[in-house]
């Protein structure tokens, strides 16, 4: 009997670091958003008051957990408000609605600078000559856990949720291509036989995006895309959820990967946008 009470002493033991975090978790989740924070996700996400209730429970319990597992450090003297905190996560957590997920499982820490920071970066020159080289970035996403995001870029994204451009969708978007192995472009889809019709119409619209870049066509994704595969990615994430019907209209094959992939449609929480001018008549000087 004794060895039995040690056997089981012993196994609590070793059990009791894998079960006390998922107690605390699921305690912390039964209880509701704190009324605070969820204020913020309401002046700082403006979808966030459109999309369905059972949407916007989905994304509040992932923001508690979120804000729970992930820590948050200031840079150069910034002190990370739960103003902050709420709006990076909120957003963050956008891209994981109506997906099986442990919220960013790999990723442990954010680290939030007050505006653009300095990153060091290796250039390669003529003759494959490696030069240490400066710079200045205003978001980085690291495979090692971690994701970088300047607070005033962060803010930009959060007031102008139309314009194509959210630093951290961006950022998150390249933790989720990660989860397949590595940044390319291609992330983890689940169904094996999905990849085939995913990379077909990611390297068309790449292609075409290298394309209208180089000639400096106008288009609907930032250039920016237009780098690699793994930036393209996280670019048609943020024209996805902040131009979708632009993106639709345009990219009709790569918003339906995206739809499939998401599972969401951004278009149900916002207004169509403005039709474009009409153009105006030409106008004739006629002589007598």
């Amino acid at each position: 009997m004794e060895a039995l009470i040690w056997i089981v002493l012993t196994a609590l033991v070793i059990a009791l670091p894998f079960l006390y975090p998922r107690w605390r978790l699921r305690r912390l989740l039964a209880r509701p958003l704190a009324p605070e924070a969820e204020a913020i996700l309401q002046r700082n996400i403006p979808v966030y008051r459109r999309m369905p209730a059972e949407l916007q429970q989905q994304l509040r319990r992932m923001v508690q957990q979120f804000l729970h597992q992930k820590k948050f450090v200031g840079c150069e003297g910034l002190e990370v408000t739960d103003e902050m905190a709420v709006t990076i996560a909120g957003q963050a957590c956008l891209l994981l609605l109506n997906r099986p997920s442990k919220v960013y499982p790999a990723l442990h820490t954010i680290l939030v600078y007050p505006t653009e920071f300095v990153a060091q970066r290796a250039q390669v020159g003529p003759g494959g000559v490696i030069t240490p080289g400066r710079q200045s970035m205003l978001g980085e996403s690291w495979d090692d856990g971690r994701v970088v995001l300047s607070w005033d870029n962060v803010r930009h994204g959060a007031a102008d949720w139309t314009d194509g451009h959210n630093v951290v969708l961006h950022e998150f978007a390249h933790q989720l291509d990660s989860e397949s192995g590595r940044a390319n472009g291609a992330p983890y889809l689940g169904d094996p036989a999905s990849y085939r019709a995913w990379s077909e119409v990611l390297s068309r619209h790449y292609e075409n995006l290298r394309m209208r870049a180089m000639y400096r066509m106008e288009t609907v994704m930032d250039p920016y895309g237009a780098t690699n595969p793994a930036e393209f990615f996280a670019v048609a994430t943020e024209t996805f959820f902040e131009k979708p019907y632009q993106m639709a209209e345009h990219h009709a094959e790569l918003y339906e990967e995206f739809l499939k992939y998401y599972r969401v449609d951004p278009r149900q929480w916002m207004s169509p946008p403005p039709p474009p001018p009409a153009p105006e008549a030409p106008s004739y000087a006629y002589g007598w």
